[in-house]
């Protein structure tokens, strides 16, 4: 009897197991098999057109020339195929279907899955039309922007020059030419911009998201009022040191302009830059001149030089390609070619094409931000491997992808840094509160760009449809809010001061991206300091340090195939906060409250 019962035991668990195998030596379920092939299926096809699309947006961000129609064209081509394959009915619902059933599915086969749909979500088919209005009106967007010709009292100059006016001139009647002429093209903008926010609202709509602030969102795995609360919150947490550096400000470069009155809010041509996101440039830290050392050598240098900080850390030499099909270097002032002037990275095939898009000249800041880029071309490197589908080859999220690059561009502007590589000598005498007071002046003042104008902005104008009469009266009052910042004088409704800024054209509804990685560059690089360097995180040298390139490689390798927040705990043993950012600056807080003794504070300490 026993036996019998055994053997009737047997016979049922054989039977269990029958129905939950497909007989595969694999172990791999009939949902499973299915679910693959529909995966291998997409994915190549993905991959060839998003290739062929990339080379298109390539060509239409590197060769704009007046009167030329055939790269817009061709970019329109691309596009639509990409966005009809992507969007198209049947994807949609075999992708829908399959995750009906996610939990008979791997996790790597659930989140390919759901970056498939997440795909559909800005160009459903379903809205065919709309999709191909919404190509045609992106691509008239970027060469407006970038086909602009930005002159000064009639002759034409580059942004380079641009910037460079706003870095050092001291006469504040050549400061404002130069920014207002900065502004001119937003005017040109404006009704590309109120198109845009049309058909991006309505194309994600058809896939049942509220606007397309919220599908952008989405990605995060949050909602609207999730994001904004975290982006408050974070203002928040700066807004005390990010006072007493307005109130610095406001001191500071009155004096330097001659100025007697010191102004309650910063007019915005006083500031070093164009948008008031990055106020470094008003300090030169005595003993850390990088530019002047620099200015010796060739811009093709600056970029080897990033890349040597890489394969110090244990990172491949940079493919050929690389240097071949790059645009790496400004056009002259005179040539009839123009080409996007926003530092970029791409990875063009999902594979081995990777390539930057920069302006490289020999000074600090496109030393940093060659050091930021190639931070996104190691990225692409590290997680093209077997172990990550091409549909899962991007950042853990967006903002990981930014906080990398920004940290590998910050490590490299460090002075122990510096003096390791030759660029300032060993016994450079130099102030740490100074050193640390010109960072604060970079990262921390962006953050109520990032997480405060910028994004409060984009909202409003996605989520809240916002109305165009206000568009400009909606930037100013969020630049007054979170920045302390004023325009010279009214820029009225003609103007759409906010179009000026790439990001709100080409990629959109994202800037949160750039705040939150922010956070996780401070939480990354203290966990290096303290836990791999034993360095102070304010004094690092990251050249040579293979432990570094471990665990720096660890992190990026996975791409998006694991859930962000656990790569972030699983690196850090921490969630992601900003405390690390917060006693990065103490320091320096201290000394601004002793320097601020006596003046006036304008800025509100809440929000």
């Amino acid at each position: 009897m026993k036996n019998l019962t055994l053997l009737m035991l047997a016979l049922i668990l054989t039977g269990l197991l029958a129905c939950n195998s497909d007989n595969s030596s694999s172990g791999e379920t009939a949902a499973q098999k299915e679910a693959q092939a529909f995966l291998d299926s997409y994915t190549e096809k993905y991959v060839d057109l998003y290739y062929t699309s990339a080379k298109a947006a390539w060509k239409t961000n590197t060769e704009i020339q007046e009167g030329d129609t055939l790269n817009a064209y061709n970019s329109r081509i691309a596009d639509e195929a990409m966005t009809a394959f992507t969007g198209s009915v049947e994807n949609i619902e075999t992708t829908r279907k399959f995750l009906e059933q996610k939990d008979e599915l791997t996790p790597l086969q659930v989140r390919q899955l759901e970056t498939i749909l997440y795909l559909a979500g800005s160009d459903p088919q379903t809205v065919a039309d709309l999709v191909k209005e919404k190509i045609i009106a992106s691509i008239a967007q970027t060469e407006k922007l970038y086909g602009f010709s930005f002159k000064i009292d009639g002759k034409d100059v580059t942004t380079n020059t641009i910037d460079e006016i706003l870095k050092t001139e001291n006469n504040l009647d050549e400061r404002l030419k130069a920014w207002e002429a900065s502004k001119e093209v937003g005017k040109e903008l404006k009704d590309g911009l109120v198109n845009l926010r049309r058909l991006r609202n309505e194309t994600v709509q058809a896939l049942d998201y509220p606007d397309y602030f919220s599908y952008q969102v989405s990605n995060y795995g949050l909602s609207t009022d999730e994001m904004m609360e975290m982006m408050e919150r974070l203002n928040q947490e700066l807004r005390p040191l990010f006072r007493e550096l307005h109130t610095y400000a406001r001191y500071e470069l009155a004096k330097k302009y001659g100025v007697d009155e010191v102004p309650d809010y910063l007019p915005a041509h006083w500031l070093p830059n164009r948008w008031g996101q990055d106020w470094s440039a008003m300090l030169e830290v005595e003993g850390l001149d990088v530019d002047a050392v620099l200015a010796d050598k060739s811009p093709e240098w600056i970029i080897r030089e990033g890349e040597a900080l890489y394969k110090s850390l244990g990172f491949p030499a940079l493919p050929e390609s690389f240097w071949t099909k790059s645009n790496l270097y400004p056009y002259p002032v005179d040539s009839t070619l123009k080409k996007n002037n926003h530092a970029s990275a791409w990875h063009l095939d999902l594979g081995t094409d990777v390539r930057s898009l920069m302006s490289v000249e020999p000074n600090a800041e496109w030393f940093e931000t060659s050091n930021h880029e190639l931070g996104h071309i190691y990225y692409y490197i590290a997680y093209t491997n077997p172990d990550v589908p091409p549909l899962l080859r991007e950042g853990a999220n967006r903002a990981f992808h930014e906080a990398l690059g920004s940290m590998m561009g910050m490590a490299a502007t460090q002075k122990p840094y510096l003096v390791g590589r030759g660029l300032v000598p060993a016994d450079a005498k130099t102030d740490s509160i100074q050193i640390l007071l010109k960072e604060a002046l970079n990262f921390a003042v962006f953050i109520p760009f990032a997480a405060g104008t910028m994004s409060e902005f984009e909202k409003s104008l996605y989520a809240d449809n916002l109305s165009p009469d206000e568009f400009n009266k909606k930037w100013w009052a969020l630049a007054k809010k979170y920045q302390g910042i004023v325009p010279p004088s009214d820029r009225g409704e003609v103007n759409c001061d906010a179009a000026t800024k790439t990001h709100i054209n080409n990629d959109a509804a994202q800037y949160y991206d750039y705040a939150l990685s922010y956070v996780i560059l401070f939480q990354l690089h203290q966990h290096i300091a303290e836990n791999i360097l034993k360095q102070p995180a304010t004094a690092t040298n990251y050249f040579g340090n293979k432990e570094i390139g471990t665990f720096l490689n660890e992190m990026m390798r996975v791409g998006a195939t694991r859930d962000w927040q656990d790569v972030m705990k699983d690196a850090t043993g921490q969630e992601m906060n900003a405390n690390a950012m917060v006693r990065y600056f103490d320091p320096l807080m201290s000394w601004l409250k002793e320097e601020n003794k006596g003046r006036t504070y304008t800025l509100p300490e809440g929000i």
